[in-house]
């Protein structure tokens, strides 16, 4: 039997992931968790052989629960709405076994829950396309100068936290505009939010 741990936030996608797995012959759902803290805590608790899990969720995010969560020897499914490459760049490096988008075919997720116990990694085709094209452009610095900038901070403010010269801080803003290929800040911030690259 397949022991397996849902996290979702939606309570009445929780609540019919958990009677369409409770149908398979070969599945048992032992948890509900409604976010990612709890989902961890579940997992401890009753140590799961599959943990599904969204992304968005209170508390603790999909994939900082799988960040946590590495090494624990459950293996972890993210399914979720968001097809965005930097949320599955991430969940990659986060050891993850599977990432389905919740517009596939309810069947496919019993058929991928298998797949995976026998060892396979499951990915939406998808992904797979845009991880080629949406490689994240910038240096770890100039991430950190966008994200500092997302964050409502302004030239001097960036300065000063990251101990650079205010010259600096403008130097890597325009080189970040230029790597994006955007004319200010604002698309330089929606870029990076829509395809997943702020932590």
């Amino acid at each position: 039997m397949i022991k397996i741990v849902i996290a979702e936030d939606q309570r009445m996608m929780l609540g019919a992931l958990g009677s369409l797995l409770s149908l398979e012959e070969d599945m048992e759902v032992v948890g509900k968790a409604s976010n990612g803290e709890e989902a961890i805590s579940l997992v401890q608790k009753f140590n799961p052989d599959i943990l599904i899990m969204d992304i968005e969720m209170p508390l603790k995010t999909g994939l900082e629960a799988a960040e946590e969560l590495r090494g624990f020897g459950c293996k972890i499914i993210i399914l979720t709405t968001f097809a965005r490459t930097g949320y599955f760049q991430r969940a990659l490096k986060a050891g993850v076994r599977g990432y389905l988008l919740k517009d596939s075919p309810s069947e496919e997720l019993a058929s991928s829950i298998r797949s995976v116990m026998e060892g396979q990694r499951i990915f939406a085709p998808e992904l797979m396309d845009d991880m080629f094209a949406d490689e994240n452009p910038l240096t770890d610095r100039e991430k950190e100068v966008l994200e500092l900038v997302a964050d409502g901070k302004n030239t001097k403010e960036i300065a000063e936290e990251l101990s650079i010269k205010t010259g600096t801080v403008r130097n890597y803003i325009s080189t970040i505009l230029d790597k994006l290929e955007v004319t200010n800040r604002i698309e330089a911030i929606t870029q990076s939010k829509e395809k997943g690259w702020f932590k």
